[in-house]
């Protein structure tokens, strides 16, 4: 059974969005070109030309001044808006004395939503006051999202009912397949519920549920579900990450945890792929975020798993884990975004774990300053649902997750090694606090983190966004490689990437991520050959690109080699022809003997 990453507090808080919409525009912001006869115009000569410009125009206008020394206001007699604030601009701007025009337009402070328990969400706000916050304002004004992007929660279910959930739920699927487990009286069904997952003393005494820790119902899909996409601006509860994004709640554990066969089934539904005995999915998710396991190293059956969903176009996000050690599965697969959990002031909770496979730090809490989302009053069925605080690296891989989402709100075509790749480029560098010692002395510990024990840095919610935008970074593209065979060549090819605007790509560089070791021609060339070795076997290959603006992406690219197949008949090379001509000699000698 593998368990979920958390450890739990109790609190308590509480749950009409407010729609942005365009305001009409009194003032237009004219900026004329200058005068012929002297580079600066007196004030009075400007206002002469602006209203010359403005009655050639036919606009008409109340009042003009100066703003600035390039630029004039003009007041128009009434606000306009719409087609009418258009035109109003379009034929200001056709006058040859006009170089702009621009709408006088309220500039407003950078969004911030009417929750009213927003303000306790420390991890949500600018890293002014606490060095580990995401900067989610400053990215919700670049975007709050789209609800064509889908995020998929592997989890013991989520409390649908909840009233910070209205509308951002996906139907679901319930993948816990052993009755006992399961809690809700079934195996595998369409409700993707939470029933609690309690264990009791009772429960403990039977030999099914000997291992198990005595616990309190969890209500942890419920909690990830919130912090990632709870209901925004509605004027109740806590804000999520993604104000548009929907949450596809994946039941893959029960009582005690999750068998490995059921969360694996669920994170290939998740992803869009088939699964006996379940329905198709109709709304596949592009992020996964996964909270359990660090049972064991990564197993062949995880990595495969893994392996297919990135093909599918889906990014695993997973906790790095509780242990203060090493992090194991899923976390140390191939193509995963681990997340490590860092405490307010930016160093690593001591109970992170950490080590080269993590990609990032994200906020996951402390017993002084958790994290704070929905949760439900039941301690074992459901009760009053609710708010409440936790703390773990289970509730930091929502952050990356949630963030991911938003970038993809922003560029969907964003593949998933090209998410993670944007993801750790944008991150803010690590923190050192003054008297606390280094992760790499002292792992256990909070302590100061580095790319070496940490990953890139502290996820920043505001410059992924920006990020994401293909104008921004230039996007690595590999064509598709087919018919590849155990030891012959393929050839890698890169020159569909492009630079971000107004650049020029000036490196490549193709790496192995997985597979038999294999021999790259020109590692650095934007077209390549690689010598596998023999026999079947399934590789994947990285291209990282680097433009003339210091911008990078990159692309992965999976081969799938079969084995050679042995020759037979008249197609055997040269052993093949020695074979046959040794029994051609064979008969012959025998036909004589016969004939003698």
């Amino acid at each position: 059974m593998l368990k979920l990453l958390a450890a739990a507090l109790l609190a308590v808080g509480l749950a009409a969005p407010a729609q942005a919409q365009q305001e009409p525009v009194r003032n237009l912001l004219v900026r004329l070109k200058p005068a012929a006869e002297s580079t600066r115009e007196a004030p009075l000569a400007a206002r002469e030309r602006l209203r010359a410009v403005a009655s050639a125009a036919g606009v008409a206008f109340e009042d003009e001044r100066s703003v600035g020394r390039r630029h004039q206001l003009l007041r128009l007699p009434a606000a306009q808006s719409g087609a009418e604030l258009d035109a109003t601009v379009r034929r200001l701007r056709l006058n040859p004395d006009v170089l702009d025009v621009e709408p006088d337009v309220r500039v407003r402070r950078l969004a911030v939503p009417n929750d009213p328990a927003f303000s306790s969400q420390w991890h949500l706000q600018a890293p002014t006051q606490f060095a580990a916050a995401m900067n989610l304002p400053a990215a919700w004004d670049v975007s709050t999202g789209s609800a064509q992007v889908v995020v998929a929660v592997l989890d013991v279910g989520v409390r649908f009912n909840h009233p910070d959930l209205t509308g951002r739920l996906l139907p679901g699927y319930d993948f816990v397949s052993e009755v006992e487990y399961a809690n809700d009286g079934n195996g595998r069904d369409t409700d993707a519920s939470d029933p609690g997952d309690w264990v009791s003393a009772a429960d403990k005494r039977s030999a099914l549920f000997s291992t198990c820790d005595i616990e309190d119902s969890s209500w942890h899909g419920t909690f990830i579900a919130g912090q990632i996409a709870a209901a925004t601006n509605n004027g109740i509860g806590v804000a999520g990450l993604d104000w548009q994004a929907k949450v596809l709640p994946v039941r893959i554990a029960g009582k005690c945890g999750a068998l490995l066969s059921d969360l694996l089934d669920g994170i290939r539904w998740a992803a869009g792929l088939a699964v006996d005995g379940a329905p198709a999915n109709a709304t596949p998710a592009r992020i996964l975020n996964l909270s359990f396991g660090g049972d064991a190293a990564c197993s062949a059956s995880y990595q495969d798993v893994v392996d297919e969903i990135t093909e599918a176009g889906a990014l695993l996000v997973v906790a790095a884990g509780n242990e203060s050690g090493p992090v194991r599965r899923p976390a140390d697969c191939n193509g995963v975004l681990a997340v490590g959990s860092a405490q307010d002031d930016g160093r690593k909770a001591d109970y992170s774990n950490y080590g080269a496979r993590i990609g990032l730090m994200a906020p996951g809490g402390t017993t002084t300053r958790a994290i704070y989302s929905l949760d439900n009053q039941g301690r074992t069925t459901p009760g009053v649902d609710t708010y409440g605080s936790k703390l773990g690296t289970s509730f930091s891989s929502p952050q990356a997750a949630g963030v991911a989402a938003l970038m993809l709100a922003v560029n969907p075509s964003l593949t998933p090694a090209q998410l993670v790749e944007r993801l750790q480029a944008s991150a803010r560098s690590h923190v050192a606090v003054a008297g606390a010692p280094a992760c790499s002395a002292q792992p256990a510990v909070a302590c100061n983190c580095d790319t070496a024990t940490c990953g890139a840095g502290l996820l920043d919610a505001a410059a992924a966004v920006l990020a994401a935008s293909p104008a921004l970074a230039p996007t690595a593209s590999i064509a598709p490689v087919t018919n590849a065979v155990g030891g012959g060549s393929v050839t890698l090819d890169g020159n569909a990437s492009v630079p971000s605007a107004g650049a020029r790509i000036v490196a490549w560089q193709w790496t192995q991520v997985s597979g038999p070791a294999a021999s790259i021609a020109n590692a650095s060339a934007v077209q390549t050959s690689v010598a596998l070795p023999a026999g079947a076997a399934r590789y994947v290959f990285r291209l990282t690109v680097t433009d003339s603006a210091g911008r990078r992406d990159q692309a992965d690219v999976a081969v799938t080699a079969t084995a050679a197949t042995a020759s037979g008949g008249g197609g055997g090379g040269a052993s093949g022809w020695l074979w046959g001509a040794g029994l051609w000699l064979l008969a012959l000698a025998a036909w004589r003997r016969r004939q003698a």
